[in-house]
């Protein structure tokens, strides 16, 4: 962990102080890179602009508590990162249930707009002044007035059935056409709503509706789902990043707690991280090259990926989901002698990959098909808080293993590759240096790993109303886990961000003036991750009848091993 300035704490104090006007509860700071600022709800706005507007923080989401059952109120807290300085700040309000209204701040961080939609559709405290209300979590047949993440609500609720209900959608602008995208489409394998404003062939607006399968994986967290069953549920937020949401959730609970992971723990983390990112690394750039037409990128790629995922399998028993961390460190050890290995498979990897970037590099067709396609400013980016490979490509250079270092990074530090263009070519070549770059960390991780135990000895429980907040950089940029300890062994309230959220939102300014063909390719250069799919559909061969098989019919073939349409 990097050494907090004492004067940047100052600063921030003072910074806040002034703007709060005689309206911040308290100040304390409960860890070395932590300050929590509790302050009256009708002064957040102007704490949020002095943070934002005379240090620079960078927003990372919201958290909406209800803490009725502890304190009669709900909680907003806002979350924010100092780079620089390696310091979180938290601000935090109370808000009374008669009451359930906290100022907007969306005018002043363009990048908050869906996490405050969020906690109104979740908890139901109305940010006030927002600039689009409409609903973002809840489906639009969702019964008003039934908030999920009260404590009140039952984590097995059923809504009722409800017909003849529209998406609430932007009209386009007058004289445009509406080009829809989705929510099923050729090149994006999970269901996303786009609604493009077209004039012709170019792009003049467009619209978004997501979180068609949301899942319930923060109420599952806090109700039914104890400290350490949690990391098992965390590895499935995302089919590629899984070892990073469980280690970000780890590191959440062992700040929360205190609790200090064995050196040999975070090296053989460190090791995993990056070895997902080389084989998500990859897999993106095959699918780039799928998008655009470029089949032997992603036949090429693919390829070379392949023995990486082999690797993860013989370190962990699985090519993915590797059920390795735990609270304290890790369930299995890296064994030596897997390590040359390891070695030997990365040197092939790398030459390979040198290989694919200098033809990717020399060839023209596609960077006809990326350069100059899905610019994002460096401006825009800062506001809407992009992070990652799309943030870096724009000259934000951002990376929580350097900003917040975790694991072994503070020995181990990554090299930030960073473009200007902020294009879709730029984006492909910051992937690229980014893949060469983690072979070597896995390379000095290897040499630097030292021996001793992998798991701290937990002897007493975790104290409840502690909370830990973590971030680690995905393939796709930075992941938050926030944590808010509670009572039975399980947390009280478990927040997820994901890279993806706040990069989709930067795509409406991506496309806006494009080519309908460079949609695909602007969209699929942020590398999103949305929900799994959770329906089937299947066609009768013999019939050509379309049929939708639901939840309990699927199980009850799957427990008497029969397929759609009768085969065994």
């Amino acid at each position: 962990m990097s050494t907090v300035d004492q004067a940047a704490v100052t600063r921030v104090k003072d910074a806040v102080a002034a703007r709060g006007n005689g309206a911040v509860l308290s100040a304390t700071q409960p860890h070395p890179d932590t300050l929590r600022f509790v302050i009256e709800k009708n002064a957040m706005r102007a704490a949020v602009a002095g943070l934002v507007k005379e240090l620079r923080a960078r927003f990372l989401i919201s958290v909406g508590t209800d803490q009725r059952p502890l304190t009669g109120d709900f909680s907003i807290l806002h979350l924010f990162s100092l780079d620089q300085d390696h310091l979180y700040v938290l601000l935090e309000s109370s808000v009374s249930e008669k009451d359930p209204w906290i100022e907007s701040i969306t005018d002043l961080v363009p990048g908050a707009n869906w996490a405050e939609r969020e906690f109104r559709d979740a908890i139901g405290v109305r940010p006030d002044g927002h600039p689009d209300p409409r609903r973002l979590l809840l489906a639009d047949d969702w019964p008003e007035g039934v908030f999920p993440l009260r404590r009140d609500f039952p984590y097995n609720y059923k809504p009722p059935r409800a017909e003849n209900v529209r998406p609430q959608m932007l009209e386009p602008p007058k004289g445009a056409s509406v080009l829809p995208i989705g929510p099923f489409f050729p090149v994006l394998e999970e269901p996303a709503y786009w609604r493009m404003f077209v004039e012709g062939e170019t792009v003049v607006g467009c619209d978004t509706r997501i979180f068609y399968n949301h899942r319930g994986i923060e109420k599952l967290g806090d109700s039914v789902m104890t400290y350490n069953e949690i990391p098992y549920l965390a590895e499935r937020i995302c089919g590629i990043c899984g070892f990073i949401h469980s280690t970000c959730y780890c590191q959440a609970v062992e700040k929360a707690a205190g609790i200090e992971v064995p050196r040999r723990a975070r090296y053989i983390r460190t090791i995993m991280l990056e070895l997902e990112r080389i084989h998500s690394h990859l897999l993106w750039l095959g699918i780039a090259g799928h998008i655009i037409g470029f089949e032997t990128i992603l036949m090429q790629t693919w390829r070379v990926r392949e023995p990486v995922m082999w690797l993860c399998e013989e370190i962990s028993g699985n090519r993915k989901t590797y059920g390795m961390n735990t609270v304290g460190g890790l369930r299995r050890n890296l064994a030596n002698q897997i390590m040359p290995k390891l070695l030997e498979t990365l040197g092939r990897v790398e030459k390979e990959t040198v290989a694919i970037r200098d033809a990717v590099i020399g060839d023209t067709t596609l960077q006809a098909r990326t350069k100059g396609v899905g610019t994002l400013t460096n401006e825009w980016a800062k506001q809407v808080c992009v992070v990652g490979p799309p943030a870096r490509a724009s000259g934000v250079a951002i990376d929580a293993r350097v900003d917040h270092p975790y694991a072994a990074y503070d020995e181990i530090p990554p090299r930030i590759a960073t473009e200007e263009a902020g294009d879709t070519w730029a984006r492909v070549l910051v992937r690229i240096a980014e893949l060469l770059d983690s072979i070597r960390l896995v390379r000095d991780a290897l040499a630097a790993i030292p021996p001793g135990p992998i798991c701290a000895d937990i002897k007493e429980e975790i104290p409840p109303g502690r909370f830990g907040l973590s971030v680690v950089e995905a393939p796709r940029g930075e992941a938050v886990h926030f944590v808010l300890t509670g009572g039975d062994n399980r947390p009280y309230r478990w927040r997820v961000r994901a890279p993806t959220y706040p990069n989709l939102q930067a795509m409406p300014a991506m496309v806006e003036g494009a080519n309908i063909a460079d949609v695909p390719i602007t969209l699929g250069s942020l590398d999103p991750c949305f929900s799994c799919t959770e329906r089937l559909e299947t066609i009768d061969r013999t019939t050509n009848e379309v049929r939708v098989y639901s939840g309990a019919e699927l199980l009850e073939m799957s427990r008497r091993r029969v397929c759609p349409g009768g085969a065994r």
